[in-house]
């Protein structure tokens, strides 16, 4: 039998594996390590008879202690749906004028609406709300119904060629697919409405010809002046804002083949609060534009 080795400093053996000149000594197990092993065992025993643990048959042993943490969950559900209603019936009830009125009901628009925002309307509008193609400027553009908050609440409520009864319908007339208009004179009207919109100003008999055009097909819904009209939800053609861009092409394409954007309708899917904060919401985020 071989001799074991003993280490000359420590007096301990060796168990024989070395690396690079260290050699490995067979010390026993220190006792805190035990003692440490022997805590956990205690620990796990007691917690499974105090805390829910072990599966059974028909359900599962729920400890002596009684812990639910499904009763805990529905119990902060509960307080936190308690303290919202103090202000989600203040907004599902009151006046639009006295809710803005209220410096502590719109803190919590201005809390809570952003992120209302941007789970139900951002992918449409963007995070910011200023729009995308195909999706109005709500932060800065006219509103087309109006921007006072029954109209605006209202619009939530019913959407925009949605399929609420009671919707807001707006179309726009395809002036070219239809042959309402001949090609010209569509290129007319996209010049004139650059011209009002953005500039250059047209030399005057191209301006005079296409204002006709305008008037005799244009007017009755965004009205003579082309600054849009609330009651038929035709936008202002007169200033930056442009749904479907503003550049000549674009807008030949609008006149051509025409415009039907669709908004959802809201109610059903989330609550009056709700739909009265996101109103609050975006009009209180146009008045922080600058």
């Amino acid at each position: 039998m071989a001799l074991k080795e003993r280490d000359e400093f420590s007096g301990q053996l060796t168990t024989g594996h070395e690396w690079n000149g260290i050699k490995e000594l067979n010390t026993p197990v220190p006792k805190l390590l035990w003692a440490f092993l022997i805590t956990m065992a205690l620990f796990g025993l007691v917690w499974t008879v105090l805390m829910p643990s072990w599966p059974g048959i028909n359900g599962y042993f729920r400890g002596l202690l009684g812990a639910d943490q499904h009763q805990a969950v529905q119990q902060t559900l509960a307080e936190a749906n308690a303290e919202r209603a103090v202000w989600a019936d203040r907004l599902a009830t009151e006046d639009f004028a006295a809710l803005q009125a209220d410096e502590a009901i719109m803190n919590v628009v201005r809390s809570a609406g952003p992120a209302l925002f941007v789970d139900n309307c951002a992918a449409c509008h963007g995070p910011s709300a200023t729009g995308n193609v195909g999706y109005p400027n709500i932060a800065e553009a006219p509103m087309m119904w109006g921007s006072d908050p029954d109209t605006v609440a209202e619009t939530i409520r019913v959407g925009i060629n949605a399929n609420h009864p009671e919707t807001r319908f707006a179309q726009m007339l395809a002036f070219g697919k239809d042959q309402m208009l001949a090609g010209e004179e569509i290129s007319q009207l996209a010049d004139y409405l650059v011209s009002i919109s953005a500039g250059p100003a047209l030399p005057e008999d191209q301006r005079l010809a296409a204002n006709d055009l305008f008037l005799n097909n244009c007017a009755g819904c965004h009205g003579e002046d082309a600054a849009g009209m609330v009651e038929s939800g035709a936008p202002n053609l007169t200033d930056a804002f442009w749904t479907y861009a503003g550049d000549r092409s674009t807008i030949r394409q609008s006149i051509y083949n025409g415009r039907q954007g669709t908004m959802p309708a809201w109610e059903g899917r989330l609550s009056t609060a709700q739909i009265r904060m996101l109103a609050l919401y975006v009009l209180d985020l146009r008045t922080a534009t600058p």
